[in-house]
């Protein structure tokens, strides 16, 4: 049994004419008239989908005047296209990447080219300017004091605190029966 189906062109209602039938779902769908009108000549305009949305695809066409009836599609078939259909992807994939490999390269002529326009003063400038801080002096306004010397009471009672906490823990896990709660 086929998990798939797809929708197929069937023919047009009575009061429709194929010119507007072709404007009016090339509008719904957001797609070229020329689709559409392979739609009409039995090309495929949807993908082949489950039961459940081949047939809203047909409500839809059938709300818009255009007959068509459900193809199941088999697995096999699917599968023997998928390979064409990466091969397409791979090889727009690949056109996508030497489109950009060659604007880097142009991108690079360029500011060669720019670099060759400007003085060499020009070129040399930026560098020289750019260690500048690293010689000047801080001036500040008042003398660095010392930090004040901080008590350690509390850090020391938070250390007897915690020590005493342990001892009676182990006490209470060595001796159980002593605490009786």
């Amino acid at each position: 049994m086929a998990d798939n189906f797809r929708v197929i062109f069937a023919g047009l209602a009575d009061n429709v004419d194929i010119k507007t039938a072709c404007t009016n779902l090339a509008a719904k769908l957001k797609t070229s008239d020329e689709k559409v009108a392979l739609f009409f000549k039995g090309k495929p305009l949807f993908a082949p989908s489950d039961k459940d949305k081949a047939l809203k695809q047909a409500k839809l066409l059938a709300s818009l005047g255009i007959k068509s009836k459900l193809q199941a599609v088999s697995n096999a078939i699917q599968n023997s296209s998928a390979p064409a259909a990466n091969n397409q992807r791979d090889e727009r994939i690949f056109d996508a990447l030497d489109y950009i490999t060659s604007s880097l390269i142009r991108l690079e002529e360029k500011l060669d080219e720019l670099e060759q326009r400007l003085p060499e003063a020009q070129l040399k400038a930026p560098d020289e300017n750019v260690d500048e801080w690293q010689d000047d002096d801080l001036m500040l306004d008042e003398d660095l004091a010392p930090p004040k010397k901080r008590s350690n009471l509390l850090l020391y009672s938070l250390i007897a605190t915690a020590t005493i906490l342990l001892v009676v823990l182990a006490v209470f896990l060595i001796f159980p029966d002593l605490f009786s709660f």
